[in-house]
């Protein structure tokens, strides 16, 4: 017994240094494992850097010209959101820069506003803005908002002075509600804050599984011309081809997940609450996972590009399904269920609680129970996987490359 496992562990050792040894001499692979996992982070980061949309352009359309219409544009444009770039006295002139893409919005202030305002009637002021642009729309709304909330509160606060109201008075009576807002996890409430750290776990996930499928695709057409890797000519078992094969994935994907998650997540000075090594806690089960699945559908990619293809065909459904883009609270349950078939979809929320917010192990039990549950469930395919690959090829004499 005692020499099975000791054959095992050697075996398990040669599959180990022969994996590493193809995946660092591909230049594909190398591609994939290293420079693609560390650029598309950066490029994201870079992409996202500015965190919050400001100064979003808009036109007023000002119909009134008095005081308070020229006031009420300058609080338009004092707002973080907005910038008042035009001022227009025509909504036709204003329509034409909106379309023209110069302008986001378009504020139409109306004729009799001061008179109304002084007359103690309401006003109504419009607000044009497209809601296909998601954020840009946002801010729009959320900037106009802040403009008409402030002015209306100076107004009424001015109304209530000339009716007798002392000024502590007034002002306790136009904000009855003080509302304090903290934004925990997130202080500058940034997209890539929110975004960047889940992307980064999705492109490991996907980066490894298309390296896995480009080594298995390179075997395949190597075979037809009669050249195999050294491991393959031997009759190594199951588990050991398994186990070496993906503990050479995680051994490689240790050094870029420290400077991911180390060097450029400290850089973009990203929330990091929770210890960096607890992460590993998290990032093992996860990357054996992933190793795991990818040697499960390793065997049908017979060309190196049927890998690349069908992963990249996949991602947007992994984007989806992992919940950053969509609360995965507000799926079907169905997609909800679908979606752990994925290593993703366990590891993100767990990455979120630990690294980000700050809890202790305990408070990702569930996740963890999930990934262990996944990893399981991909090492029986994995071996599946090999076994029938094996049983499949005869052991052929060939050229060893």
């Amino acid at each position: 017994m005692f020499n099975k496992i000791l054959t095992g562990l050697a075996d398990l050792h040669q599959v180990f240094i022969q994996e590493i040894k193809n995946s660092l001499t591909d230049a594909g692979t190398v591609l994939i494992f290293v420079v693609a996992v560390i650029a598309y982070p950066v490029l994201y980061s870079f992409g996202y850097i500015n965190e919050t949309l400001k100064d979003v352009p808009v036109a007023v359309v000002d119909l009134d010209h008095s005081s308070l219409s020229r006031q009420y544009c300058r609080m338009i444009d004092a707002t973080e959101q907005l910038s008042v770039n035009v001022r227009t006295v025509s909504l036709k002139e204003a329509e034409q820069l909106f379309y023209a893409g110069k302008v986001n919005g378009v504020f139409l202030i109306p004729v009799n506003f001061e008179k109304d305002i002084l007359g103690r009637k309401q006003s109504q002021v419009v607000v044009y803005c497209d809601a296909s642009k998601f954020f840009v729309y946002k801010q729009v709304l959320t900037g106009g908002s802040f403009a008409t909330g402030y002015f209306s509160s100076g107004i009424e606060y001015r109304n209530l002075l000339s009716s007798g109201r002392m000024p502590e008075q007034a002002f306790e009576q136009t904000n009855p509600l003080q509302i304090e807002v903290f934004n925990l996890y997130n202080p500058s409430a940034g997209y890539a804050t929110f975004i960047v750290p889940g992307i980064m776990l999705i492109v490991i996930q996907q980066s490894l599984m298309i390296g896995i499928g480009l080594l298995a695709g390179r075997r395949y057409e190597r075979r037809k011309k009669g050249h195999f890797f050294v491991n393959e000519l031997r009759n190594m078992p199951v588990i050991p081809t398994v186990l070496g094969k993906a503990f050479a994935y995680g051994a490689i994907y240790f050094f870029t997940s420290l400077f991911l998650f180390g060097c450029l997540y400290k850089w973009l000075a990203f929330p990091a609450r929770g210890s960096f090594l607890s992460l590993y806690f998290i990032l093992v089960p996860y990357i054996l996972t992933i190793a795991f699945a990818g040697l499960s559908l390793a065997f049908l990619f017979r060309k190196r590009v049927n890998s690349l293809m069908f992963i990249v065909f996949l991602s947007p459904a992994v984007f989806f399904l992992s919940g950053i883009s969509w609360p995965a609270q507000s799926m079907p349950w169905l997609i909800r269920i679908l979606a752990f078939i994925f290593p993703s979809t366990a590891a993100i929320p767990a990455f979120v609680k630990l690294r980000i917010i700050g809890g202790g192990l305990d408070s990702v039990g569930h996740e963890w129970s999930l990934l262990l549950l996944q990893m399981a469930t991909y090492f029986l395919l994995a071996c599946l996987a090999v076994w029938f690959d094996k049983k499949k090829r005869p052991v052929e004499q060939a050229i060893v490359e």
